[in-house]
């Protein structure tokens, strides 16, 4: 496959966004948009069909693209595919015309603003799970907030303005103070791996092992901004407001795959990056994500509108993912990874029928509903069907997630306490309570309402969105491998890389005091082995020549 295409794959909707924005007529503007994100969808079904899971990214991605971006200084344009981002870049293409066509009827003015934003923040996400240089992944990481804000702030409900705000300003404080750390940091490697030249470049940022003292400074910065983006508790307090105000489709980007850039960035970053505070914290940030996974699911139980519950119980099945990528083991991360594109389909889901509910009643509360199973019965289908999958039965996607972030995270030396672990299964089985609640006093009972007794059943639009998303939570359900196999080599190498620098800063700094740095390239798993290989000969010695890595 030529490079290129990675590269028009990125920036196809943003072309779009020009083209609604000249094409006249609402019509077709809705059809521009939706031919752009269908073609960026099929065009990224190539990524997945040139994949080779078996070679090594240890060096370079696959599929990459890269050009000089600033002169004088080591920042590119530089994206490429591993293990870690292909399933995410196929989740945000694939949600692309799910979104335009939620919005088809849900939008009713100023479409071509709407749409236009819509594929400019398609473009964003994409460019921060496709970025290998982390100034360039800062910059769609910041992209991704300018349309979000105008999404939810002209085209939300009643209290949109005060979610859009409250949105921005937690986003962009967590955002400028992961900046200090990314020009903090390209200092410190440049001077150690790359001939005293500033760089952002993963692979040499990867290989450089920050002294120990300044990784909690680091994992601060880098890790305030993630952990508002999960959101982590306590931090999480604009997601509800958010998700509340936020048109479906924009709710539907949000859980689907702009919550994921904090895990995501959590997984990429902070854990190979700042090893050893990373395990260092890793109890104090699991405890967090069980508090959050408990928390979420007793605050959703207590909702009185669908879409505020739904939102609460993400901070509860976020709150698995991170302490999946904290738990240092293979099987954890790789669950954590799968879960968030899991959460993506089912909470996506859950999202555009609670969207379709108000479209037929213009309300989401609860007590409005009741008996629709019996007018509505093939929205009723699906939406029991999402409920399920989101609350991990099994043979349902969402099992597969959770149950392998539970069983890497109960052996996991950094989080080294069941009792944790026992605690965080809980929220399975509260996920259960909330979402079966929820159905019942929405579908089932008695027909109280005539608005209730008329309301007429999915039209062959939205059968079409929700028919593909319920296929893949059935395939990931029943048979996850081919997911699984094409993250597994990515995952085992960031694990062992990190785990690598951790011990070899500890040596350096045992040996030779404190702030001390040294190097240790990517390593690349034996894809037979059981576990990825460790380094082998002497920890670098400060002031020694230091082999750069190669690309």
């Amino acid at each position: 496959m030529a490079d290129w295409l990675l590269s028009l794959i990125l920036f196809l909707p943003a072309l779009g966004a020009l083209a609604v924005l000249v094409v006249p007529g609402v019509s077709a503007v809705r059809w521009t948009a939706l031919a752009f994100t269908t073609a960026t969808f099929v065009l990224s079904l190539g990524l997945w069909a040139a994949f080779d899971p078996a070679a090594s990214t240890a060096l370079a991605p696959q599929l990459a693209t890269r050009a000089p971006w600033f002169g004088g200084i080591d920042i590119s344009y530089y994206i490429g595919i591993d293990g870690l981002n292909l399933l995410l870049v196929l989740l945000t293409t694939l949600l692309g015309p799910v979104i335009v066509l939620s919005s088809w009827t849900y939008i009713g003015k100023l479409h071509k603003g709407y749409y236009a934003l819509m594929l400019l923040l398609e473009t964003g996400v994409l460019g921060v799970f496709l970025s290998f240089d982390v100034f360039l992944f800062y910059v769609f990481f910041e992209l991704t907030l300018i349309p979000m804000v105008f999404i939810i702030g002209i085209w939300g409900g009643e209290d949109r303005i005060y979610a859009a705000v409250k949105f921005v300003l937690y986003t962009l404080v967590g955002s400028l103070l992961m900046l200090v750390g990314v020009i903090w940091l390209g200092f410190e490697a440049g001077d150690a791996v790359n001939g005293g030249v500033f760089t952002t470049d993963w692979y040499k940022l990867v290989s450089f092992g920050v002294p120990i003292g300044a990784q909690y400074a680091l994992f601060v910065l880098f890790g305030l901004a993630f952990a508002i983006k999960v959101p982590l508790f306590p931090l999480h307090t604009w997601l509800p407001d958010a998700h509340t105000q936020a048109p479906t489709g924009g709710s539907v980007v949000l859980a689907g795959v702009l919550l994921k850039m904090g895990t995501y960035g959590l997984l990429r970053f902070v854990i190979p990056f700042f090893p050893n505070a990373s395990e260092a914290l890793a109890l104090p940030v699991g405890i967090l994500a069980v508090i959050g996974i408990v928390y979420g699911a007793l605050v959703a139980f207590a909702q009185t509108d669908m879409k505020k519950l739904v939102a609460y119980s993400s901070v509860s099945h976020l709150g698995f993912v991170v302490l999946g990528v904290f738990a240092f083991q293979t099987i954890a991360v790789q669950g954590a990874l799968i879960q968030m594109v899991n959460h993506g389909l089912s909470t996506g889901a859950l999202f555009l029928i609670i969207g379709m509910l108000y479209e037929r009643r213009h309300t989401r509360a609860m007590a409005d509903y009741g008996g629709i199973a019996k007018t509505v019965p093939v929205l009723t289908f699906f939406m029991l069907f999402s409920v399920f999958a989101s609350a991990g039965l099994p043979g349902l996607n969402g099992f597969v997630g959770e149950f392998m972030i539970l069983i890497g995270s109960w052996q996991s030396p950094t989080l080294g306490h069941p009792a944790l672990i026992a605690v965080a299964t809980t929220g399975v089985i509260f996920a259960a309570v909330y979402l079966l609640w929820m159905v019942y006093r929405t579908f089932f009972g008695e027909v109280t309402s005539e608005a209730n007794a008329t309301m007429k059943d999915l039209n062959g639009r939205e059968l079409g969105i929700l028919v593909p998303l319920a296929a893949l939570m059935l395939v990931l359900g029943f048979w996850p491998a081919p997911f699984l196999e094409r993250s597994e080599l990515a995952v085992r190498s960031v694990v062992a890389t990190s785990i690598a620098k951790a011990e070899a800063v500890e040596a350096a700094e045992a040996a030779l005091g404190g702030g001390v740095a040294v190097v240790v390239p990517v390593l690349w798993p034996d894809p037979i082995a059981d576990e990825a290989p460790r380094p082998s000969g002497p920890v670098p010695v400060p002031g020694a020549p230091v082999p750069a890595v190669a690309h």
